[in-house]
């Protein structure tokens, strides 16, 4: 069915939505008793205790204590259950807990910088709630280390509360200098004596190696990949560390952290909402890492390269909000099962989620739940050549963004983003909206290409703005004679082979984990295709087993790679040779790349091309996708013949590198289109 065009996803399942149904009243009940439990305990606490002090601010809610250096604003001490500080106390103040960049000036190389405030202030001080203000603050007189801008950094410690909350409001005042900014994050150093065990999800944890285990290993193809030789823990011996393979994408970046055994402590990063994150909600970046380091990545250029930037020329006025979000510490009793602490920052998380807007922040930056509004509508999909009918675009992705061009979501990092995902029937709701003009953008699994409406929409404090039926037509010239893969933006459904024995990682509890998470798969290639290139045969291979899921160079030395060709054979028993056919191509990643296109014979001049395209380096950083891109071919019928036919996918592109080439999403040929 599947190669005819049929997707029973697109149909909805009565039993799959009934049970997210249940699994959505369950989440409910859980943040329900979750919440009654802090509140109830929250009031058995003392107030928060607020301390200032020449060089440190300290505050104390009874749970957890917070020492800050002031007026620099970084966090210094957090202790808690026993432990005088969950940060490493051997690294120097400023390199526990902080806000950084990396920046430059047009034309400058980067710099790291860690964001050191000039100036401190009381925002609020009850018994309920301290919120804390560090500024930094360039001028003319500033060296020029100094990036041009204003940040500043927020702290919030409630009564009751396990933990802190975080933000910070970046400011690019109008008529300030040009400047680049490449990374915005906050990092968390944690005490490597304690903090041995992290978790990124339900499967993704492990014990990990110490930051000395990394320093005696021996570095691999890149410097962020390390080849454990003699680790402290000897179960670790011969595994690769490597901070990509703990990356994540935004909308399913909630909660990571890591466990301490003795005693038995929890520190989690908790992310209530993505809004504020950049390039939309499937957009990778690292979460933990060796360390032991806990980071939130506002913005990078992480799986996506140059095409994601963030620049500011002739004066150009922005500011933005980065989060909140809430570190979060817990604890069990020794003699308890310490899975419970991560179960925990789970229940932790979705009280957080289901509190958003948070209404306790001091900032007119930050607008609560009534000073934001809804957007809702429904979401159809034209495609005559698989329905008469318009379809409901089931599971689609449907958000909000900078107004733009189709697509261009993907790219954009100075403003907000809201994302929700439709109904079966396709209806959607994006609730707590900034106020502010949106594009509306959208994409549907199962189907190639982005939706943009043509209007855009402003959003106002507490406006609840419903649209008129969208209908998205998606990229289609004529039926579909064939296709390879599923068009979901990833090439997780391809063939990742099994990495080299002398590599294989231990990143889940139950094993590898995610194949295409282990190190050095761009070389299985070469050692599965030592001479000849990949022939992908129509109606007889099959692309979960024989299609590989990178177009890779090939290996022939040391250092020394070659183009590649991959070929696919096809059987045509009639042809249009008067008609017009078409080649869909959509990929989910690309690095330096260039594509051309044969049909029947790789040498016609001149040859369809790609175009020189993508620089997100996800093969090299174990992302199963980076940015997307779509193409299209015309072939016209008289390239074609009656019987066996080739496409030939050739790599034009001067070979560097190993990891240089594309992950292809999804590829269908078409024949000419029907005459009405």
């Amino acid at each position: 069915m599947e190669e005819m065009g049929f997707r029973p996803w697109q149909k909805g399942s009565l039993h799959g939505w009934l049970t997210a149904a249940v699994r959505l009243l369950f989440l409910l009940l859980a943040c329900s008793v979750v919440a009654t439990v802090r509140e109830v305990r929250g009031n058995e606490y003392p107030g928060v205790q607020l301390k200032v002090q020449n060089n440190q601010v300290v505050t104390d809610n009874g749970i957890v204590e917070i020492t800050f250096s002031n007026p620099d604003g970084m966090v210094t001490g957090i202790k808690f259950n026993g432990i005088d500080n969950l940060l490493e106390a051997r690294n120097k103040e400023a390199d526990r807990g902080y806000w950084d960049i990396v920046w430059n000036r047009p034309e400058e190389a980067s710099m790291f910088t860690r964001i050191e405030g000039t100036t401190f202030k009381v925002v609020a001080s009850t018994d309920d709630l301290v919120e804390l203000s560090f500024v930094s603050s360039w001028s003319n007189s500033s060296e020029s280390y100094l990036a041009p801008l204003i940040i500043d950094k927020r702290f919030v410690v409630r009564r009751g509360s396990s933990g802190f909350y975080g933000y910070a409001i970046f400011n690019h005042p109008k008529g300030w200098p040009d400047l680049d900014i490449g990374e915005a994050r906050i990092a968390f150093k944690l005490n490597g004596q304690k903090f041995r065990y992290m978790a990124i999800s339900d499967e993704r944890q492990r014990v990990m190696p110490t930051d000395e285990d990394r320093a005696s290993g021996r570095v691999l193809d890149y410097k962020e990949a390390v080849l454990l030789t003699g680790p402290s823990n000897s179960e670790l011996e011969g595994e690769v560390d490597d901070k990509y393979q703990y990356s994540c994408e935004n909308q399913e970046n909630k909660v990571h952290g890591w466990i301490s055994s003795d005693p038995p402590v929890g520190f989690w990063m908790i992310t209530p909402s993505d809004e504020s994150h950049t390039a939309g909600p499937v957009k990778q970046d690292l979460t933990s890492h060796i360390g032991p380091t806990t980071l939130n990545v506002f913005y990078s250029n992480h799986y996506a390269g140059k095409d994601v930037s963030m620049s500011f020329r002739n004066g150009e006025a922005w500011k933005k909000v980065y989060g909140p979000f809430m570190v979060y510490v817990n604890s069990v009793s020794p003699e308890e099962d310490q899975s419970k602490l991560w179960a925990d920052a789970k229940g932790q998380m979705l009280m957080e989620t289901a509190s958003w807007p948070y209404d306790f922040i001091s900032s007119d930056d930050y607008p609560s739940a009534a000073g934001r509004g809804t957007v809702s509508g429904q979401l159809l999909v034209r495609d005559r050549y698989m329905e008469n009918r318009d379809m409901a675009a089931g599971s689609a992705y449907v958000g909000l963004a900078a107004p733009g061009e189709v697509g261009s979501w993907q790219t954009n990092t100075k403003g907000y983003q809201f994302w929700t995902r439709a109904d079966e029937n396709g209806s959607f709701e994006i609730k707590n909206v900034r106020p502010g003009i949106y594009g509306l953008y959208a994409w549907v699994p199962g189907f190639i290409g982005d939706y943009k409406y043509h209007l855009n929409v402003m959003v106002k404090p507490g406006s609840e703005i419903q649209v008129d039926p969208l209908v998205f037509s998606p990229p289609r010239s004529g039926p579909t004679l064939w296709e390879i893969g599923i068009p979901d933006r990833t090439a997780a459904e391809f063939y990742v082979p099994l990495p080299n024995p002398r590599f294989m990682n231990n990143l889940s509890k139950n094993g590898i984990g995610e194949r295409f998470r282990q190190y050095g798969l761009w070389d299985r290639y070469s050692e599965l295709y030592p001479k000849n290139d990949l022939v992908y045969t129509v109606g007889v291979d099959n692309y979960h087993r024989d299609w590989f899921f990178a177009h890779v160079t090939r290996k022939t030395g040391n250092s020394t790679y070659v183009p590649t060709t991959w070929r696919i054979d096809f059987h045509l028993q009639n042809v249009n040779f008067r008609g017009t056919y078409r080649l869909q191509m959509a990929v989910a990643s690309a690095t330096l790349s260039r594509i051309s296109i044969g049909v029947n014979n790789l040498s016609q001049q001149p040859p369809s091309s790609t175009g020189r395209f993508g620089n997100d380096n996800a093969i090299a950083r174990h992302g199963i996708h980076g940015l997307y891109w779509t193409f299209g071919f015309d072939v016209p019928g008289s390239r074609l013949r009656r019987g066996t036919n080739s496409i030939y996918l050739a790599q034009s592109s001067s070979a560097r590198t190993p990891f240089e080439g594309v992950m292809y999403d999804y590829i269908r040929f078409e024949g000419p289109p029907r005459m009405n």
